[in-house]
C-alpha cells in the first residue's frame, strides 16, 4: 500500500521509510507542511503525521483535510504527552497516534488497523474461496498451501483482492506499487499480472479489455 509520509527528522523518516518498505508499504516522504499540502493525497491509501513540523503545526493540515473531505486515514506521530494533544488530535479526524520513541513494528500493525476500518474490515487476512490472504505476514495461500510472491506481486494481488469484482487500471496499479521518485517500465504491471496467474491459476485475475484488471469474484454454491 502506498503511503504519504510527514516527516522533518530525515533520521527518523529514512527509518520510517526503510521499516514500512520491508513491510510491504510504498511510502512518499515530505518533511513540511508546504510539501504535504502540494502532495496528491488521493494517490495514497493513509497518511503519517508528525504533529510538530518546521513550517507549522501538523493538527491545522489535518483539520484542513477533514475541512476539504478529504477522507484518507492519517496516524499522528507526537512527542507530546499531553492527553489534550492527543484528544485534540482524534477530535479533529484522525484515525490514530503514536507517542515518540516507537517501535515500527507497531506503526506497521496501526497503520494496517486503520487501512483495515477505513475499507470497511476488521480482519487482517483477506479470503477468496481457496484463496487467502494475510496483511501482518505479507503472505499468500492457495488451498492452505502457500505460494510465494514477490513484494509488488503481493501489493498487486491485495489491492485487487481489496474489492473483488472491480475494475483497476493499469495505472491505480502503479500508484500503488511505486513511490514519486521511481521509473516504472511500461510493461511492468502486465508482467507482474502474468507471474501471478503462473502460481494461482489464469482464471484468478481477469483482463477487462481497454479498462485493466479484476480478480474474480468467487460465488458461493448454492
Amino acid at each position: 500500500m502506498r503511503i504519504l509520509l510527514v516527516e522533518d527528522d530525515e533520521v527518523l523518516s529514512d527509518g520510517i521509510v526503510a521499516g514500512l518498505g520491508l513491510d510491504g508499504f510504498q511510502v512518499d516522504a515530505v518533511a513540511t507542511l508546504a510539501d504535504a499540502r502540494a502532495a496528491n493525497t488521493g494517490d495514497h491509501a493513509g497518511i503519517v503525521l508528525d504533529i510538530g513540523l518546521p513550517d507549522g503545526f501538523g493538527l491545522d493540515l489535518l483539520a484542513e483535510w477533514r475541512r476539504r473531505g478529504m477522507e484518507v486515514p492519517v496516524l499522528l506521530l507526537t512527542a507530546r504527552n499531553m492527553v489534550s494533544d492527543r484528544v485534540n488530535g482524534l477530535d479533529l479526524g484522525a484515525d490514530d497516534y503514536l507517542g515518540k520513541p516507537f517501535d515500527l513494528t507497531e506503526l506497521s500493525a496501526r497503520l494496517r488497523a486503520i487501512l483495515r476500518r477505513a475499507s470497511g474490515r476488521a480482519s487482517g487476512d483477506l479470503q477468496l474461496g481457496a484463496l487467502t490472504i494475510s496483511e501482518a505476514r505479507r503472505s499468500v495461500a492457495l488451498d492452505g498451501a502457500e505460494v510465494a510472491v514477490s513484494r509488488r506481486e503481493f501489493a498487486i494481488l491485495h489491492a485487487l483482492a481489496e474489492r473483488p469484482g472491480h475494475v483497476l487500471s493499469r495505472s491505480q496499479l502503479e500508484d500503488r506499487i511505486y513511490g514519486w521518485q521511481e521509473e516504472v517500465e511500461s510493461n511492468a504491471i502486465e508482467v507482474h499480472i502474468h507471474k501471478l496467474r503462473v502460481k494461482l491459476g489464469r482464471t484468478r485475475i481477469e483482463t477487462v479489455r481497454g479498462e485493466g484488471y479484476r480478480i474474480a469474484v468467487v460465488r458461493n454454491r448454492s
